[in-house]
């Protein structure tokens, strides 16, 4: 059965009334599930706009040269849904930005039914991430949440569930792909099933008649970004601006300082892609090519190392290929000090070894790097200064109201960094729970991408491993990192005699753009402060 929908304009962020360069269709044209229907130009970048659906092109409303906001519609898609679907709650996206739900003629919710298309959810800010396994094959039924694909970005693998139970008609991924949100995994018949219970119980505004069906919103064409300032001196902003280059793949060039008029693209109609920019990069490192502000960094020295007796080579995993190029990127543009310091956290062992019965009977390990959050957090309020990042046009400063600690964690696959969101609104125990809970998952590669995304101060901590002090580098666009290392039993002096104290070696590293010397010390030394004072650590939050 053939239906007809609207095909909107997606959010489009701050711009309005953006030009129309180009028409990708035509009345009559069948369309793919995201394919092109028109290109527009802001003063930042060209972005095609998707369609909504599989279908045939009805009509079309523009022009080229016609200027079009979000929630403008470009003309009406015809598209064929199973004579058995049944119209579930859901949000009908209106130009006026309200909102009209949608219910069944007996009230019942219930999800759709019919041949639809699975889509690859919200990534967060990751792009093109490889498709690692395929579970499902033509002709297999499945239940909702069931997964469909894993993919693998640079910090986790994930798996993607089904949104809705069937038969699978057609898989349209394979391993080694790489996709990207709202890309298209699979075409389902789904079986219709009601809705879960916090959809039905929510508010049924002006029902609407069953003629007149639910378009899917469209992947939303995300206007560019502000991102972190990693951009070298020699980037020219006018070519930059005129390069062929999605929001994405200009947040990346930014981060690694490449400068997009020197890039060839690979993709169609020369657009440049995540991979041309990563190739650009490692050409410059590897001296192939010139940097982008003079000659290209000096080469290491190319030694056969067969020559002095046996090897063996073995690939690096993912985690390290693309996260090296980063820590590179970061190690160049940021201007790296490191400030060590000494916490005595004598009382604060004490106290915790008194409290770790209780708290594992309630199913909490209750570890040193629990009670450093907490003292981060305080540190982070007096100097917030350490919990901003650097504007994009290196002339401000952005003060981020919220602090979300980002650590460290140790596992097969390599280095991750899950986040633990509003730690300033945690105490030790909630930080404690929150950090077995992720530790979990990462160990398990199980980490989701909100998970991995967001931190504003990262700690590193080596000290279940040991070490005296070592030098992290700051995790742009992040200003400041805290490395801890093995905590020792040293005599401290208490102005009469010796004491043996239980020491905590920290190691903040700074980008010097942003903080000094003295503020360094300064927020070092009231961390250490804070360390001291393991009542003010366990105290109630307000």
């Amino acid at each position: 059965m053939a239906k007809t929908i609207d095909m909107v304009v997606p959010d489009l962020g701050d711009f309005e009334n953006v030009e129309v360069i180009e028409l990708l269709v035509a009345p009559g044209d069948v369309v793919e599930r995201e394919a092109g229907l028109i290109t527009i130009e802001t003063d930042k970048a060209a972005m095609d706009i998707p369609a909504p659906e599989h279908g045939r092109i009805e009509s079309l409303n523009v022009a080229v040269g016609d200027r079009v906001s979000s929630g403008d519609v470009l003309g009406r898609l015809s598209i064929e849904v199973s004579d058995t679907v049944v119209i579930a709650p859901a949000i009908r996206h209106e130009p006026s930005g309200d909102t009209t739900a949608l219910a069944t003629p007996g009230g019942s919710a219930s999800r759709l039914g019919g041949v639809q298309t699975l889509v690859v959810p919200n990534l967060g800010e990751f792009a093109d991430v490889e498709v690692i396994e395929v579970h499902v094959q033509n002709g297999d039924e499945i239940a909702v949440d069931d997964a469909i694909v894993t993919l693998e970005t640079d910090k986790a693998a994930m798996d993607v569930p089904a949104t809705v139970g069937g038969r699978i008609e057609s898989v349209l991924v394979k391993v080694g792909d790489k996709v990207s949100e709202g890309d298209s995994m699979a075409i389902i018949d789904a079986v219709a099933a009601p809705a879960p219970a916090e959809e039905q119980q929510g508010e049924v505004e002006q029902p609407r008649p069953p003629d007149e069906p639910e378009p899917a919103p469209p992947k939303a064409a995300q206007a560019p970004a502000p991102a972190t300032r990693a951009s070298l001196p020699s980037i020219n902003e006018a070519g930059f601006a005129r390069a062929h280059a999605s929001p994405s793949v200009r947040k990346l060039a930014r981060e690694l300082g490449v400068d997009l008029a020197q890039v060839k693209g690979s993709g169609l109609k020369s657009r440049i892609l995540h991979d041309d920019v990563k190739t650009f990069v490692k050409a410059v490192m590897t001296g192939q090519a010139a940097a982008p502000g003079g000659g290209g960094l000096p080469k290491t020295p190319s030694v056969d190392f067969s020559k002095f007796g046996d090897i063996e080579k073995q690939p690096l995993s993912r985690i390290q290929k693309i996260a090296g190029p980063r820590l590179q990127a970061s190690w160049i543009n940021l201007p790296h000090v490191t400030q060590h310091d000494l916490a005595d956290v004598t009382e604060l062992e004490q106290k915790r070894q008194t409290l770790k019965g209780p708290a594992r009977e309630r199913g909490i390990s209750l570890t040193p790097l629990a009670f450093i959050m907490r003292a981060c957090v305080a540190a982070l309020k007096e100097y917030p200064k350490v919990n901003s990042s650097l504007a994009e046009d290196g002339e401000s400063l952005v003060y981020k109201k919220y602090i979300h600690l980002g650590f460290a964690a140790d596992t097969e696959q390599g280095l991750v960094v899950p986040v633990i969101r509003d730690a300033d609104k945690k105490d030790v125990y909630e930080l404690a729970a929150e950090l077995g809970e992720l530790s979990a998952l990462a160990r398990e590669g199980k980490l989701k991408a909100p998970q991995l995304q967001g931190a504003s101060f990262t700690i590193s901590s080596l000290g279940g491993i040991g070490g005296t002090a070592f030098t992290p580098i700051v995790n742009a666009p992040e200003v400041a990192i805290l490395g801890v290392s093995r905590s020792t039993m040293q005599p401290v002096w208490n102005g009469s005699e010796f004491l043996p104290r239980l020491m905590l070696p920290l190691s903040l590293s700074y980008d010097h753009r942003v903080i000094d010397g003295a503020a360094a010390v300064r927020f070092t030394t009231f961390l250490g402060q804070r360390l001291a004072d393991v009542d003010a650590l366990l105290e109630a939050l307000p």
